[in-house]
């Protein structure tokens, strides 16, 4: 083969390495984008004979600096701290109005057993007793606060949970779609990487909402699953997600694929999504439990007492509080109710008795059976519910720290080997550079030759 052919063949793979590099300095800045390079190799020479050196170099193929592992790790890291980070802002708020002086039910115990004892000095005194129902009127609110912003945070999970399922839906189809897209490019030998790019940017924001598994095929497509088995994406299908409500209230996960129909587990979906379903699941609901049981046992036990006394004007005792289980304000002081219906009397004929007082003043040694903590008193049962949240949101923290760590640390794993270096880039327009000028040498010595060689021959 001529100098002019070998050395128009390297001219023309530096050309196209040149290209390589324009289109990696050109994306540096490009979220997700990774590195392009040309994979060079000698051809091999057409004619026999032990002085033919070759027939130049061509560009076997271009190549995508991708690694399947990092990626994979990349997306796994991501959907541990959309979990941890879904779960915190719901713990943070949680203990703040748990701890606040306002909204803490130690505090309205504090102050309906403070005037319980100061009435027990006088019993027949009007004002001591008023201050003893409106003790327990704070009391009650401290309970219906607390229970509100319960209700609160399920309601809000509830839509986000809603959103969540919407933006899955968007990026299954999005993924589908450029399964497509991808399969069809290879097949016609179009260089698809920009497309695998934006598939894997789509692939990394489901992850964030969704623990998933992601599985290459040989057409070039990435099959999604979730991590209990359901599909979301395979080649160009993509699984419908839903979210169905239940008579109780509570919400239900369902997945369509083709005519397959699964019900799921928010709690065991990982991401954004399992995030939501591990804070309702596993902090909200047995809170609300509790916090039921505790207003339960207040008003069980103190209307009991006074119903076993007698009021200064020698009549049975009546309830106190009233209580509705299941409702966002389960306690409340039962409506028209006068000082001088508290019974704190022992004794029928003894107004002035407050033997019956200091029983009720007794309950709060007393101990409950409250919903995830067993049998406390109920001086301890708060105390131990804002604990408890308390160990909660401090190994959340701690699990999101490591989170935010370990991606951190896949997103420089991967950038590591996909990230395009401006110096390394630099280095090769330079090398590649001088590649192209030394094989447009080569053609104009060549052209010399030639010119020579005719001279001679004229």
């Amino acid at each position: 083969m001529s100098m002019i052919n070998i050395a128009l063949s390297g001219a023309v793979a530096s050309q196209a390495a040149l290209n390589a590099s324009s289109q990696n300095i050109a994306n540096v800045m490009t979220p997700g984008y990774t590195r392009q390079g040309v994979l060079l190799t000698a051809q091999q020479p057409l004619m026999s004979g032990a002085v033919t050196a070759g027939s130049g170099v061509q560009v076997t193929s271009l190549l995508r600096f991708a690694d399947s592992y990092k990626s994979q790790q990349l997306w796994a890291a991501n959907s541990q701290l959309g979990a941890h980070d879904t779960m915190q802002p719901y713990l943070t708020q949680l203990e703040q109005v748990m701890n606040s002086s306002t909204a803490s039910i130690n505090v309205g115990l504090d102050g309906f057993f403070r005037a319980l004892n100061a009435a027990s000095v006088d019993p027949s005194s009007s004002p001591l007793r008023q201050q003893v129902l409106t003790s327990a009127g704070a009391l009650a609110q401290s309970f219906n606060s607390l229970s509100q912003v319960l209700v609160n945070q399920r309601t809000a999970v509830d839509a986000q949970r809603g959103s969540m399922v919407t933006q899955i839906n968007s990026l299954s189809s999005a993924v589908a779609k450029l399964n497509q897209e991808i399969t069809a490019a290879q097949a016609r030998g179009i260089n698809a990487s920009g497309l695998i790019d934006q598939r894997d940017l789509s692939i990394d924001e489901l992850a964030k909402l969704a623990g998933i598994q992601v599985m290459d095929q040989p057409n070039g497509a990435r099959n999604v699953a979730l991590l209990s088995g359901p599909p979301l994406v395979a080649d160009g299908l993509a699984a419908t997600l839903a979210v169905q409500g239940t008579a109780s209230g509570a919400q239900v996960l369902t997945l369509q694929f083709a005519k397959e129909s699964f019900t799921l587990s928010d709690a065991q979906m990982g991401g954004q999504l399992g995030g939501l379903g591990q804070m309702e699941q596993q902090v909200l609901v047995p809170l609300q439990q509790s916090l039921t049981d505790m207003a339960a046992g207040v008003a069980g036990g103190v209307n009991a007492q006074l119903a076993a006394g007698f009021t200064p004007a020698g009549a049975a005792g009546g309830a106190l509080f009233s209580f509705t289980p299941g409702s966002s304000s389960p306690l409340a002081v039962v409506a028209g109710l006068q000082a001088q219906d508290l019974a704190f009397s022992g004794n029928a004929g003894t107004p002035g008795d407050s033997s019956n007082l200091l029983q009720i003043i007794g309950l709060r040694g007393q101990a409950l059976s409250i919903s995830g903590l067993g049998s406390v008193t109920l001086g301890d049962a708060y105390t131990q519910l804002l604990g408890r949240l308390g160990t909660q949101s401090q190994q959340n923290q701690t699990a999101l720290t490591t989170a935010q760590t370990v991606r951190t640390q896949a997103e420089e794993s991967w950038k590591s080997t996909s990230g395009v270096s401006q110096d390394e880039e630099a280095t090769n327009l330079v090398q590649y550079q001088q590649m192209y000028q030394a094989n447009m040498k080569v053609i104009a010595v060549a052209n010399q030759l030639f010119d020579s060689t005719m001279a001679m021959m004229s």
